[in-house]
């Protein structure tokens, strides 16, 4: 499907600055391009706008319950995008997959037990065991051939007696990978093998730009009964504010242990991110493969430009609308505030668990505003 002939507008910028928002509001007052928070510069889905348009005309927001046919619009589009069919029961609905991952650390065996996850990974990652009282493993990916790789040895020398869950990003943010299922089968012997928990963020799996999201409670049974998968219509939709997600939870008895640990704690999600969702899943396909076109050829700018910058390089994502970019060889002190300092906001490395030297770029905005972020990156390195 090409963007330019769809009904779908990915090309006009659309101001952001007049408006209350964490990503454009970082800088207000400044003549900085903010391509650092994981959400893009793109209008939500018409079919999901007019949901939310009747939802409100009709005036009334009491306290509101999941109904049949959002849960039915989440089963099928699941099953259409991942061949996974999962049952009503099994979904637990959240404010947030960030929420989500917190409360499976709660379930972590005990205080001082641990959460194993790799590195460099989205910060919450990092610090969801420290929240529940729980100690942070990790083992570092490595890139090999323009490629991130788990690296086994280094995954099982992290973990210990005390390891109880594995907090999994896949797709994975900050480095693109869609991983296959060799890797998440080796990842499910070795939790199977120590009897742990997975707990799953596959939030960017509407955005998969190559390949194939495998939904790592698809496997089989046994991963199924012991696998946490949180999913949200925010990413691929661009609707993270309305805060609504949730989780799947096959196995009956981790379920309850897994609301018992919301009791009291958890909110509701918010009802017009429950319309919202509904409208997504059953009528926003069509936005979202004109979206993934767009983000490819906006993948396509981002390599391009990388590799004509001296110092800096990447991989290509294979998901999501953020690319990780290694700028050590720039001799930049510090990678990101030096790019900030010429006019172009992206996210710190260092955040993410990396060494200092790196830096995650959002590339989900028009064409326009990534050419004029990327020709400020190119000019801030050609001035030193």
């Amino acid at each position: 499907m090409n963007p330019a002939t769809t009904p779908f507008d990915f090309t006009t910028p659309i101001d952001r600055t007049t408006t209350p928002g964490e990503k454009w509001g970082k800088y207000a007052g400044r003549d900085v391009i903010p391509m650092w928070v994981a959400d893009m510069d793109f209008a939500a889905p018409s079919a999901v706008l007019d949901a939310l348009h009747s939802r409100i005309d009709h005036g009334v927001f009491g306290y509101t319950d999941a109904w049949p046919g959002l849960v039915e619009a989440v089963i099928d589009g699941i099953e259409h995008d991942h061949r996974w069919r999962i049952e009503p029961d099994w979904i637990v609905w959240l404010p947030g997959v960030v929420t989500g991952f917190n409360v499976a650390c709660l379930l972590a065996g005990e205080p001082g037990d641990s959460v194993f996850t790799t590195t460099p990974v989205y910060p919450p990652f990092l610090q969801a065991p420290g929240n529940t009282i729980r100690q942070l493993q990790r083992a570092d990916m490595v890139e090999r051939a323009g490629r991130w790789e788990w690296d086994w040895d280094a995954v099982d020398a992290a973990m210990d007696p005390t390891t109880r869950l594995v907090l999994l990003c896949n797709p994975h943010n900050p480095i693109g990978r869609v991983f296959t299922r060799e890797e998440l089968s080796a990842l499910a012997q070795r939790a199977e093998a120590r009897d742990l928990i997975i707990c799953s963020d596959e939030i960017h799996c509407g955005l998969v730009l190559d390949g194939e999201h495998i939904p790592i409670a698809s496997l089989d049974e046994h991963i199924a009964r012991r696998t946490i998968t949180l999913m949200a219509p925010s990413k691929t939709w661009n609707i993270p504010a309305l805060y609504a997600s949730f989780a799947i939870i096959p196995d009956a008895t981790l379920r309850v242990r897994y609301k018992r640990a919301m009791r009291g704690l958890v909110p509701h999600p918010n009802v017009l991110g429950l319309v919202a969702t509904e409208a997504a899943y059953r009528d926003g396909n069509p936005w979202r493969e004109a979206l993934l076109d767009t983000l490819r050829e906006n993948r396509q700018r981002v390599l391009t430009a990388v590799d004509a910058m001296p110092g800096l390089r990447t991989t290509s994502p294979e998901a999501t609308y953020l690319a990780w970019i290694d700028c050590r060889d720039a001799g930049l002190e510090n990678a990101a505030d030096f790019f900030e300092t010429h006019g172009v906001g992206l996210s710190n490395g260092t955040y993410f668990g990396a060494p200092e030297g790196w830096v995650r770029l959002n590339f989900g905005c028009p064409a326009q505003t990534l050419e004029a972020g990327l020709a400020r990156m190119a000019a801030a390195l050609a001035s030193r």
